[in-house]
């Protein structure tokens, strides 16, 4: 599809999906669990969930963030016990980062905790409402990683 040749409905789907996400997204990171960590603390660890272990410069590359910054991110986040460094198995001039079982907790409590957050809000939905989110949930993930 070529974006510059969109319909005037399309631009205004695609303005509305923005608006939308965007707030919904910021809601969303308001359901804290863990208040001592910063929501790039938190998008690191989820990264980590989500990749496996990487190097920090996969990290800054992944969050898009200036290697310094990511130093400085995954220093702080060893200093709490959320993740480990260990010598890289190939290149021993690199680390690999990986998140330790705190981390895992920390993760698993805000997921449970938005995702109820989530389900309590789309208990206004309708049936067939709740339909059209099932089948757009596929969408939006492929979406987000595009």
């Amino acid at each position: 599809m070529n974006v510059t040749k969109l319909s005037e409905d399309d631009l205004a789907a695609v303005s509305a999906l923005r608006s939308a996400v965007m707030r919904l997204s910021r809601r969303l990171r308001h359901q804290r669990v863990d208040e001592s960590l910063s929501p790039t603390e938190m998008s690191v660890l989820g990264t980590l969930a989500r990749c496996g272990s990487a190097t920090p410069g996969e990290l800054a590359r992944k969050e898009h963030v200036q290697p310094p910054s990511m130093t400085r991110i995954v220093a702080m986040l060893e200093a709490k016990g959320l993740v480990r460094r260990d010598p890289h198995p190939e290149d021993r001039r690199q680390i690999v980062v990986s998140r330790t079982e705190q981390a895992e907790a920390i993760l698993a409590d805000a997921r449970r905790k938005r995702n109820l957050w989530l389900a309590q809000l789309a208990e206004g939905l309708d049936d067939d409402e709740w339909a059209t989110l099932r089948e757009a949930a596929p969408v939006l993930e492929k979406l987000a990683h595009l």
